[in-house]
Protein backbone atom coordinates (compact mmCIF):
# COMPACT_ATOMS: atom_id res chain seq x y z
CA UNK A 1 0.00 0.00 0.00
CA UNK A 2 1.23 3.68 -0.34
CA UNK A 3 3.08 5.38 2.08
CA UNK A 4 1.80 8.95 0.60
CA UNK A 5 -1.89 10.12 -0.58
CA UNK A 6 -1.46 8.61 -3.53
CA UNK A 7 -2.13 4.53 -3.06
CA UNK A 8 -1.26 2.04 -6.06
CA UNK A 9 -3.84 1.90 -8.53
CA UNK A 10 -4.51 -1.44 -10.91
CA UNK A 11 -5.11 0.84 -14.14
CA UNK A 12 -1.74 2.72 -13.75
CA UNK A 13 0.56 0.06 -15.20
CA UNK A 14 3.24 1.36 -12.79
CA UNK A 15 4.11 -0.70 -9.69
CA UNK A 16 3.80 1.26 -6.51
CA UNK A 17 5.97 0.76 -3.12
CA UNK A 18 5.46 -2.75 -1.89
CA UNK A 19 4.39 -3.96 -5.73
CA UNK A 20 8.12 -3.39 -7.09
CA UNK A 21 9.39 -6.91 -7.31
CA UNK A 22 12.91 -6.26 -8.26
CA UNK A 23 15.14 -6.22 -5.24
CA UNK A 24 17.64 -3.83 -6.85
CA UNK A 25 16.37 -0.51 -8.12
CA UNK A 26 18.17 2.73 -9.53
CA UNK A 27 16.92 5.66 -7.30
CA UNK A 28 16.03 8.82 -8.05
CA UNK A 29 15.02 11.17 -4.70
CA UNK A 30 12.19 13.78 -4.54
CA UNK A 31 14.03 16.24 -5.74
CA UNK A 32 14.56 14.97 -8.32
CA UNK A 33 18.52 14.03 -7.53
CA UNK A 34 19.71 10.46 -8.90
CA UNK A 35 20.28 8.15 -5.81
CA UNK A 36 21.98 5.73 -7.82
CA UNK A 37 21.72 1.61 -7.56
CA UNK A 38 20.47 0.45 -3.74
CA UNK A 39 18.04 -1.93 -2.53
CA UNK A 40 14.05 -1.62 -2.84
CA UNK A 41 13.88 -1.44 1.31
CA UNK A 42 16.26 2.02 1.17
CA UNK A 43 13.95 3.40 -1.80
CA UNK A 44 10.95 2.63 0.33
CA UNK A 45 12.63 3.90 3.52
CA UNK A 46 12.95 7.21 1.85
CA UNK A 47 9.70 7.70 0.41
CA UNK A 48 8.25 6.32 3.89
CA UNK A 49 10.25 9.00 5.78
CA UNK A 50 9.11 11.62 3.08
CA UNK A 51 5.46 10.52 3.18
CA UNK A 52 5.71 9.59 -0.51
CA UNK A 53 5.70 6.82 -2.31
CA UNK A 54 8.36 5.07 -4.45
CA UNK A 55 7.15 4.65 -7.97
CA UNK A 56 8.67 2.15 -10.34
CA UNK A 57 9.14 5.14 -13.43
CA UNK A 58 10.84 3.27 -15.74
CA UNK A 59 10.90 -0.94 -15.39
CA UNK A 60 12.05 -1.52 -18.69
CA UNK A 61 15.57 -0.47 -17.70
CA UNK A 62 18.55 -2.59 -16.10
CA UNK A 63 18.04 -2.02 -13.32
CA UNK A 64 14.51 -0.40 -13.44
CA UNK A 65 14.34 3.52 -12.33
CA UNK A 66 12.19 4.24 -9.36
CA UNK A 67 11.17 7.67 -8.15
CA UNK A 68 9.81 8.79 -4.52
CA UNK A 69 7.14 11.00 -5.39
CA UNK A 70 3.45 12.30 -4.56
CA UNK A 71 1.82 9.46 -6.74
CA UNK A 72 -1.68 10.81 -6.49
CA UNK A 73 0.01 14.66 -8.30
CA UNK A 74 1.60 12.48 -10.49
CA UNK A 75 -1.58 10.52 -11.59
CA UNK A 76 -3.29 13.96 -11.68
CA UNK A 77 -0.03 15.44 -14.00
CA UNK A 78 -0.23 12.43 -15.76
CA UNK A 79 -3.87 12.64 -16.77
CA UNK A 80 -3.44 16.09 -17.52
CA UNK A 81 -0.73 15.51 -20.00
CA UNK A 82 -2.68 13.12 -21.69
CA UNK A 83 -6.00 15.73 -21.86
CA UNK A 84 -3.65 18.26 -23.15
CA UNK A 85 -2.14 15.54 -26.04
CA UNK A 86 -6.08 14.22 -26.84
CA UNK A 87 -6.95 17.80 -27.18
CA UNK A 88 -4.32 18.81 -29.68
CA UNK A 89 -5.10 15.96 -31.59
CA UNK A 90 -9.28 16.92 -32.01
CA UNK A 91 -7.45 20.39 -33.49
CA UNK A 92 -6.12 21.13 -36.96
CA UNK A 93 -9.93 20.00 -38.23
CA UNK A 94 -10.79 21.56 -41.65
CA UNK A 95 -12.57 24.54 -41.52
CA UNK A 96 -14.64 26.36 -44.29
CA UNK A 97 -15.89 30.04 -44.50
CA UNK A 98 -17.61 30.86 -47.94
CA UNK A 99 -17.72 34.20 -49.13
CA UNK A 100 -19.76 35.55 -52.66
CA UNK A 101 -18.46 38.19 -55.11
CA UNK A 102 -21.39 40.99 -53.45
CA UNK A 103 -21.19 39.72 -49.55
CA UNK A 104 -22.11 42.78 -47.85
CA UNK A 105 -19.71 44.57 -45.02
CA UNK A 106 -21.74 43.41 -42.50
CA UNK A 107 -21.52 39.64 -43.43
CA UNK A 108 -18.24 40.09 -44.48
CA UNK A 109 -17.22 41.11 -40.94
CA UNK A 110 -18.84 38.22 -39.58
CA UNK A 111 -17.33 35.89 -41.90
CA UNK A 112 -13.74 37.20 -40.92
CA UNK A 113 -14.85 36.77 -37.10
CA UNK A 114 -16.13 33.25 -37.95
CA UNK A 115 -12.59 32.65 -39.94
CA UNK A 116 -10.66 34.02 -36.95
CA UNK A 117 -12.00 31.89 -34.26
CA UNK A 118 -11.18 28.77 -36.63
CA UNK A 119 -8.29 29.82 -36.63
CA UNK A 120 -7.98 30.03 -33.08
CA UNK A 121 -8.80 26.93 -32.47
CA UNK A 122 -6.02 25.54 -34.47
CA UNK A 123 -8.02 24.93 -37.15
CA UNK A 124 -6.96 24.97 -41.10
CA UNK A 125 -9.65 27.38 -42.49
CA UNK A 126 -10.25 27.05 -46.46
CA UNK A 127 -11.90 30.59 -47.62
CA UNK A 128 -14.18 29.59 -50.60
CA UNK A 129 -15.58 32.01 -53.15
CA UNK A 130 -18.48 30.74 -54.99
CA UNK A 131 -19.81 32.79 -58.22
CA UNK A 132 -23.06 32.40 -60.21
CA UNK A 133 -24.34 33.70 -63.56
CA UNK A 134 -22.79 36.55 -65.10
CA UNK A 135 -20.42 36.72 -62.32
CA UNK A 136 -18.41 33.77 -64.07
CA UNK A 137 -16.92 36.14 -66.94
CA UNK A 138 -15.15 38.00 -64.37
CA UNK A 139 -14.02 34.96 -61.80
CA UNK A 140 -10.76 35.17 -61.95
CA UNK A 141 -10.39 38.97 -61.64
CA UNK A 142 -12.77 38.44 -58.58
CA UNK A 143 -10.90 35.43 -57.47
CA UNK A 144 -7.50 37.21 -57.18
CA UNK A 145 -8.78 40.64 -55.96
CA UNK A 146 -11.02 39.13 -53.19
CA UNK A 147 -9.26 35.94 -51.79
CA UNK A 148 -6.17 38.13 -51.35
CA UNK A 149 -7.99 41.00 -49.48
CA UNK A 150 -9.30 38.31 -47.08
CA UNK A 151 -5.57 36.96 -46.56
CA UNK A 152 -4.45 40.13 -45.63
CA UNK A 153 -7.52 40.91 -43.44
CA UNK A 154 -6.57 37.95 -41.51
CA UNK A 155 -2.80 38.13 -42.02
CA UNK A 156 -2.01 38.24 -38.14
CA UNK A 157 -3.85 35.05 -37.94
CA UNK A 158 -2.51 32.83 -40.65
CA UNK A 159 -0.14 31.94 -43.35
CA UNK A 160 -1.30 30.76 -46.76
CA UNK A 161 -0.69 27.06 -47.12
CA UNK A 162 -2.41 26.37 -50.50
CA UNK A 163 -2.99 29.34 -52.85
CA UNK A 164 -5.72 30.43 -54.80
CA UNK A 165 -7.34 27.89 -57.13
CA UNK A 166 -10.51 27.58 -59.19
CA UNK A 167 -12.87 24.50 -59.81
CA UNK A 168 -15.68 25.35 -61.96
CA UNK A 169 -18.12 27.69 -60.30
CA UNK A 170 -16.08 28.22 -56.76
CA UNK A 171 -12.04 29.54 -56.36
CA UNK A 172 -10.46 28.69 -53.37
CA UNK A 173 -7.76 28.95 -51.13
CA UNK A 174 -6.91 27.48 -47.34
CA UNK A 175 -4.96 29.30 -44.61
CA UNK A 176 -2.95 27.99 -41.54
CA UNK A 177 -2.75 29.35 -38.19
CA UNK A 178 0.22 31.32 -36.80
CA UNK A 179 1.63 30.38 -33.53
CA UNK A 180 -0.13 33.20 -31.40
CA UNK A 181 -3.34 33.33 -33.16
CA UNK A 182 -5.40 31.89 -30.26
CA UNK A 183 -3.77 34.83 -28.05
CA UNK A 184 -4.63 37.31 -30.44
CA UNK A 185 -8.29 36.51 -30.81
CA UNK A 186 -8.74 36.60 -27.33
CA UNK A 187 -7.60 40.08 -26.84
CA UNK A 188 -9.51 41.18 -29.83
CA UNK A 189 -12.62 39.47 -28.26
CA UNK A 190 -12.35 41.47 -24.70
CA UNK A 191 -11.60 44.37 -27.14
CA UNK A 192 -15.12 44.12 -28.89
CA UNK A 193 -16.91 43.15 -26.36
CA UNK A 194 -15.93 46.19 -24.38
CA UNK A 195 -17.07 48.49 -27.30
CA UNK A 196 -20.29 46.75 -27.21
CA UNK A 197 -20.58 47.29 -23.58
CA UNK A 198 -19.53 50.96 -24.34
CA UNK A 199 -22.00 50.92 -27.18
CA UNK A 200 -24.88 49.59 -25.54
CA UNK A 201 -24.30 51.72 -22.31
CA UNK A 202 -25.03 55.03 -24.94
CA UNK A 203 -27.96 53.76 -26.02
CA UNK A 204 -29.25 53.50 -22.39
CA UNK A 205 -28.40 56.90 -21.46
CA UNK A 206 -29.76 58.01 -24.58
CA UNK A 207 -32.94 56.39 -24.40
CA UNK A 208 -33.10 57.57 -20.36
CA UNK A 209 -32.78 61.17 -21.65
CA UNK A 210 -35.25 60.98 -23.87
CA UNK A 211 -37.90 59.73 -21.48
CA UNK A 212 -36.54 61.88 -18.66
CA UNK A 213 -37.12 65.21 -21.56
CA UNK A 214 -40.63 63.73 -22.60
CA UNK A 215 -41.33 63.69 -18.38
CA UNK A 216 -40.62 66.92 -18.07
CA UNK A 217 -42.67 68.23 -21.27
CA UNK A 218 -45.87 66.42 -19.96
CA UNK A 219 -44.83 68.08 -16.18
CA UNK A 220 -44.82 71.60 -17.64
CA UNK A 221 -48.31 71.40 -20.00
CA UNK A 222 -49.71 69.60 -16.92
CA UNK A 223 -51.70 73.08 -14.43
CA UNK A 224 -50.99 73.20 -11.19
CA UNK A 225 -53.44 72.07 -8.75
CA UNK A 226 -53.90 75.49 -7.46
CA UNK A 227 -54.86 77.24 -10.59
CA UNK A 228 -57.65 74.41 -11.35
CA UNK A 229 -61.25 76.16 -11.21
CA UNK A 230 -64.58 74.60 -11.76
CA UNK A 231 -65.68 76.63 -14.75
CA UNK A 232 -68.48 78.51 -14.34
CA UNK A 233 -68.47 78.65 -10.17
CA UNK A 234 -68.05 81.77 -8.36
CA UNK A 235 -64.96 81.86 -5.77
CA UNK A 236 -66.23 81.13 -2.50
CA UNK A 237 -66.24 83.92 -0.16
CA UNK A 238 -64.33 83.50 3.23
CA UNK A 239 -66.54 82.71 6.07
CA UNK A 240 -63.70 84.40 8.63
CA UNK A 241 -63.78 87.95 7.17
CA UNK A 242 -65.36 90.77 8.99
CA UNK A 243 -68.58 92.50 7.16
CA UNK A 244 -67.84 95.45 6.06
CA UNK A 245 -70.06 98.29 7.36
CA UNK A 246 -72.86 99.86 6.63
CA UNK A 247 -73.40 102.97 4.85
Amino acid sequence: MGFGRGAPRKDSGLRVNEDIRISQIRLVDQDGEMVGVVPKEEGLALAREHNLDLVEVSPNADPPVCKVLDYGKFKYEQKKREHEAKKKHRRGDFKEVRFRPKTDTHDRDIKLHRAKSFLAEGDRVQITLMFRGREMQHASALSREILSKVAKELENYAKIERHISREGRRASMSLIAKPGAEKLFAEEEKERLERERLAKEKVEQRKKKLSDARRARRKKKEPSPEAETTEGEAPVADATAEPSPET
